[in-house]
């Protein structure tokens, strides 16, 4: 007989975050001390009873909001169906009814490969440009987020912390400036100028263009600060991409199923991108990723290039379909009416801050950057404005080089109600700390 493990001292001894502290590296941190027990809509109820309103969305996962009724019937039906099957094994109805799906939302000429996590799936889509083409270089960008694995941290470059320690195990990736008009009081005609004739510069002078596998790319940067890229900007990527024979990625893992007000962010901008990347919100909390490419790249990639054993899992599937069931029965509209409702109302409080800001973002992804007289980033008044916003029950991150940029992740189907209740806790957290 097999002995039971021994039983952990129980909640009335010991706190989940004590219990906790033991158990996880200093590598798993948290941006906040909460412990949270369940979660509806947009609030998260805690292990004191406490009920938060969550502008964070499990950062930007939970688009519909938390345990939305059509998502959870999808996941409810799927389990008595099929848990597992291996998609490399045999195909369900799930796997091809959500690629269907996505190729329906994108556009025809497309294929899809399903992956658990952003990073594996923007790994696939580095994979893929890299065995089509026969190329071994990247252009990213200085700013972007892309994951942690060692083939997206060396994509990223918003913090060194991210690379600290990795070295030469990382492989060389060529960093190139986002525009950011407002950090350096430019416009943004001349910012998007700038950061083009850069990455024309890296051509000529470093590395020969017919060497780049792919250009990676967030149409919003999401660690980065919140930093919408400008469409002249996409454009011109664009344009040195078909010149050049280099795959365009977008990476959307942050911006994709309605974080922005449309299905995905790139459509504002008019800019297609050989490669899409998706996951966090596809399947509203359930581990699921995606790219969507364009045939002529995808048709290429030949068996055993690539798999993986849980992509694509039925529930997650189920689950996916369910979020754009709801993204298209009024959730995207919501998004974009609420999210300019907290738009106008962040850019109200801001013009009563005695400090520099820049309220930008689209849809439910809003930042506000806020910055010093002398430009310095007020990184110490965002910080003190999250804790006394928490201390109110209203839970919001920071991102930005400098973590000096306020940002709002609320679900597409956030209320009117809610979002002016956020707006009120904000008014005086941001004025409060702007006065300490």
């Amino acid at each position: 007989m097999i002995d039971s493990a021994p039983p952990h001292t129980g909640p009335a001894q010991r706190s989940l975050r004590d219990r906790a502290a033991d158990l996880f590296p200093p590598a798993a941190a948290r941006h906040t001390d909460l412990a949270v027990v369940r979660a509806q809509g947009a609030h998260v109820t805690t292990d004191d009873g406490r009920t938060i309103l969550d502008f964070a969305s499990g950062v930007a996962v939970t688009n519909v909001g938390h345990g939305h009724p059509a998502v959870l019937a999808r996941i409810r039906g799927q389990l008595d169906e099929l848990v597992h099957a291996g998609h490399n094994i045999g195909i369900y109805p799930g796997y091809v009814d959500l690629a269907e799906t996505l190729v329906d939302l994108v556009g025809p000429g497309h294929k899809v490969f399903f992956a658990n996590s952003g990073a594996e799936a923007l790994e696939s889509a580095v994979k893929l440009a890299m065995r089509v083409s026969g190329r071994g270089a990247l252009v990213a960008f200085k700013g972007g987020f892309h994951g942690r694995t060692l083939t997206t941290t060396a994509l990223s470059a918003s913090t060194a912390a991210y690379r600290a320690g990795y070295g030469t195990a990382m492989p060389p990736v060529h960093h190139v400036d986002f525009p950011t008009a407002f950090a350096r009081g430019v416009s943004e005609d001349d910012e998007v100028r700038r950061c083009l004739a850069q990455l024309d510069e890296l051509f000529d002078l470093i590395l020969p263009a017919d060497e780049v596998a792919a250009i990676v790319v967030e149409p919003v940067q999401g660690e980065g600060g919140y930093l919408p890229a400008p469409a002249a900007f996409l454009r011109g990527l664009r344009e040195r991409c078909d010149r050049h024979g280099i795959a365009l990625v977008f990476d959307e893992i942050q911006t994709g199923f309605g974080r922005t007000g449309t299905m995905f962010a790139y459509e504002d901008s008019g800019v297609a991108p050989d490669v899409l990347v998706l996951a966090k919100g596809i399947a509203n909390g359930l581990p699921l990723s995606a790219i969507v490419a364009r045939d002529a790249l995808m048709d290429r990639w030949p068996a055993g290039a690539h798999g993986g054993t849980f992509g694509g899992n039925p529930l997650a599937c189920a689950a996916a379909l369910g979020v754009i069931e709801v993204l298209r029965g009024g959730a995207l509209a919501n998004a974009a009416e609420v999210g300019a409702r907290l738009r106008d109302g962040l850019r109200d409080i801001a013009a009563d801050l005695p400090l520099r800001s820049d309220v930008r973002g689209r849809g439910v992804m809003l930042g506000v950057e806020l910055r010093h007289a002398d430009g310095a980033p007020a990184s110490d008044v965002v910080a003190g404005a999250r804790a006394l916003a928490l201390d109110r029950g209203l839970l919001v991150l920071s991102c930005g080089v400098h973590k000096n940029v306020l940002r709002l992740m609320p679900p597409t189907t956030v209320s009117a109600d809610e979002a002016d209740t956020a707006l009120a806790i904000l008014r005086d957290a941001l004025l409060g700390a702007a006065a300490d």
